[in-house]
């Protein structure tokens, strides 16, 4: 059996082409904002230090998370080190293995991505070395896909690892694995901004420029920091940054209204929760989301207000899967900067998204 195959879905699920467009213009109009010199003037005090260096380079994997809604698509989340990009493929294409891959779109654009990335950083030589980063990666559930993308990079020429930051000598000089120079980390560790003990060496190499690390605490952010939909979702202050009036609708349209905990008064809050969810800033992947409706009032007061976004609950659209329940959908755009790489659907049932539900998991999805 695949290692994939545990969390594809037989079952398709149909995009309308509108939703697509509409998707896909949220996805470029972030980006494009991201770059506004007004947006990082408002932004950039706002992340800790280590987010205000520009290395000049992006991210290469990230996801822009939606619900589908009856009045069109609504952007829930931002990744920047998304993971999924080649499940989603699989799930379009059949999950029996990698070789499938070896001259197809999706693979020149994730070497592409790669590639570009160490240009954009200033460097104009051939990527040789490539560490994948993540904490205790061989009890990730994703393990199996950063094994898929070391083999694709490893086909392509370029010496890959799966590796934890531990594995690695860095400091200001650089990266290095087993004596050998890491030209660039692809980054699927979750501390976003590098501030924990683990991540001190890979920090130093990065800020120091010794080291192509994607994504990054600057891309993130700009863009993933879940505090930046508190912006998008505000007319009067994306109004003040000047942008033109079509981004600004676009924003307001789609982006669920976002206020942090300790803006709002409490109780008004508690009020509205059947109409709201409650999200720790600093978590990922639905860890610690709280619907308003099913959380008691005790978990409700345990919430640090300084740390928890407060948004317009967008109920996820869903599927009736024949002879079994009704599943609940997401839908993933995946890309590098304003590139659409792929589109992934999620199936799943429970409050917050899972690939553990039996018959869900990433599915194919064909646009009507």
């Amino acid at each position: 059996m695949s290692p994939f195959e545990q969390v594809i879905s037989p079952h398709q699920v149909l995009l309308p082409k509108a939703a697509l467009r509409e998707m896909v213009r949220v996805m470029r109009t972030l980006f494009a904002v991201g770059r506004l010199p007004a947006y990082r003037e408002r932004v950039l005090p706002l992340v800790p230090e280590t987010a205000r260096f520009d290395p000049g380079h992006d991210a290469v994997m990230m996801g822009y998370d939606f619900h589908l809604t009856e009045d069109g698509p609504r952007l829930i989340e931002v990744n920047t080190n998304a993971g999924g990009g080649l499940l989603a493929y699989q799930a379009q294409n059949g999950a029996g293995g990698i070789g499938g891959l070896t001259r197809d779109r999706f693979r020149r654009g994730f070497l592409a991505s790669f590639q570009e990335e160490l240009v954009r950083q200033g460097r104009r030589s051939r990527l040789t070395r490539v560490a994948i980063v993540d904490e205790k990666p061989e009890e990730q559930f994703l393990y199996p896909e950063m094994i898929a993308y070391a083999n694709l990079l490893s086909e392509a020429g370029i010496e890959t690892a799966v590796v934890e930051p531990g594995d690695l000598q860095a400091d200001t000089d650089g990266v290095q694995l087993r004596g050998e120079t890491v030209d660039l980390i692809y980054n699927r560790h979750c501390d976003f901004y590098l501030e924990s003990e683990v991540m001190v060496g890979i920090r130093a190499a990065y800020l120091a420029g010794a080291v192509c690390l994607t994504p990054n605490p600057f891309a993130y952010g700009l863009l993933a920091d879940k505090r930046r939909m508190i912006l998008w979702s505000d007319l009067e202050s994306l109004a003040a940054l000047e942008m033109k009036s079509r981004t600004i609708d676009l924003l307001v349209r789609t982006v669920p209204k976002s206020r942090l905990l300790a803006d709002i008064d409490p109780e008004q809050a508690w009020e509205d929760r059947k109409d709201l969810v409650f999200k720790p800033v600093t978590r990922f992947g639905s860890r610690g989301v709280l619907v308003g409706r099913k959380v008691s009032r005790k978990r409700f007061d345990e919430q640090p207000p300084d740390e928890t976004l407060v948004q317009q609950l967008v109920p996820p659209s869903q599927i009736n899967i024949e002879g079994g329940e009704d599943m609940k959908v997401d839908f993933r755009l995946f890309a590098y900067r304003n590139r659409l790489l792929g589109v992934g659907a999620r199936l799943y049932q429970g409050q917050v998204t899972n690939l553990r539900t039996p018959g869900g998991g990433y599915a194919p999805v064909r646009v009507v």
